[in-house]
């Protein structure tokens, strides 16, 4: 069994130190973790290192992609010319990093569309690559990226360029689950792609240690693997610590996945 954990939007520059040595504690039980986006508040040097100083503290090998948050704002040149300048030099230069472990391989796709800054994108080329790579895949295909594949009405950000199409194409390759963020919301379902019908879960949690709650707790996802089964546990934070506050579990069947209970 491995144990894999996804948390997201840290937002250093807005974030809650308090909740830092809680967070890393929970993070060394982990056999991997997985990091969707949103590390910074505004992408400046002194925001990357804190973040830079937060992943070095976890002992788990560790896979990040970048969120909108992690190109600069307010000045478009950059933005357009050098995006991710930071990013690469505090965070990492693979783009496309890959975890594998005997029950579950994890990989990761850049979302963010600078031309758009908040609106994310996934490009045809984006997902040609993975549809060749998902079936070369060992135990869960994971994806990790920062914007949902899919949302529900409450939310009012612009769904992602090219979202739908892609989900479609990513499930027939075989694709068990997709790791987000972006939302400040927590959503643990399975959901059918509409090129298909094949049902992949939809895991997106909210924010690790940033203020910016959107009237939920900070939380973040751990996820287990046995055979054909996957248990999610949300972990929210309460008075410093993290507790776990719901627990989902799904099966595989020849749909895809099936939600194994009605406590989500």
């Amino acid at each position: 069994m491995t144990t894999l954990y996804h948390i997201s939007d840290l937002h250093f520059g807005r974030d809650r130190p308090e909740l830092i040595p809680p967070l890393l504690e929970e993070l060394q039980k982990a056999d991997i973790v997985s990091v969707s986006g949103d590390l910074t508040q505004r992408a400046r040097s002194a925001q990357f290192l804190a973040a830079r100083t937060f992943l070095d503290g976890i002992t788990a090998p560790t896979l990040v992609v970048p969120g909108n948050h992690d190109i600069p704002l307010h000045n478009p040149l950059r933005r357009f010319l050098t995006p991710y300048r930071n990013y690469k030099r505090y965070i990492t230069r693979d783009m496309t990093p890959e975890i594998s472990a005997p029950d579950m391989t994890v990989t990761g796709i850049n979302t963010v569309a600078p031309w758009y800054w908040q609106r994310g994108s996934i490009s045809s080329s984006q997902v040609s690559r993975l549809c060749r790579r998902i079936p070369q895949m060992q135990g869960l295909k994971i994806l990790v990226a920062h914007h949902p594949f899919d949302q529900d009405d409450s939310s009012d950000k612009a769904r992602m360029k090219g979202a739908t199409k892609a989900m479609g194409k990513l499930a027939h390759a075989g694709l068990d689950m997709v790791l987000t963020g972006h939302l400040h919301r927590w959503r643990s379902e399975p959901f059918a792609a509409r090129h298909g019908g094949r049902q992949v879960i939809h895991i997106h949690v909210g924010t690790g240690l940033s203020t910016r709650l959107r009237n939920e707790q900070n939380d973040f996802a751990i996820i287990r693997t046995e055979g054909d089964q996957v248990e999610i546990t949300r972990m929210t934070e309460d008075s410093g610590k993290f507790n776990p506050a719901l627990t989902r579990v799904f099966r595989r069947s020849e749909r895809g996945w099936q939600s194994a209970d009605q406590s989500g």
